[in-house]
């Protein structure tokens, strides 16, 4: 499976931006999906997962803020990012995890996105 990023830049304060991930390849073995990000000297983390049947989750600091979503048809996940905080700038990671297994198996190469105050 192969993941593609897309869509992050630079925004203001307050803004919005939406992140697009195309994937490829074995599409039948892939589960869940979802987005996390990595911040300067932070560890990377779960920014919010879509489940077949569209259940979704979200961390806290983005509850409200943002939307995952899936289009199964385009072979795309999107991630809807609204009033946008500087605290949000990191780098966007989009992910995959395989049937039957737990965690992210496949990534994409990742997307910049800077929220200047």
């Amino acid at each position: 499976v192969q993941l593609q990023a897309s869509g992050g830049g630079l925004v203001q304060d307050g803004g919005s931006l939406r992140l697009s991930c195309a994937y490829s390849g074995s599409i039948r073995s892939i589960d869940w999906t979802g987005w996390y990000r990595q911040a300067p000297e932070k560890q990377r983390e779960l920014v919010a997962r879509i489940f077949p049947g569209s259940k979704t989750n979200y961390a806290d600091s983005v509850e409200g803020r943002f939307t995952i979503s899936r289009d199964n048809a385009k072979n795309t996940m999107y991630l809807q990012m609204n009033s946008l905080k500087p605290e949000d700038t990191a780098v966007y990671y989009c992910g995959a995890s395989r049937y039957g297994r737990s965690g992210i198996e496949f990534w994409g190469q990742g997307t910049l996105v800077t929220v200047s105050s």
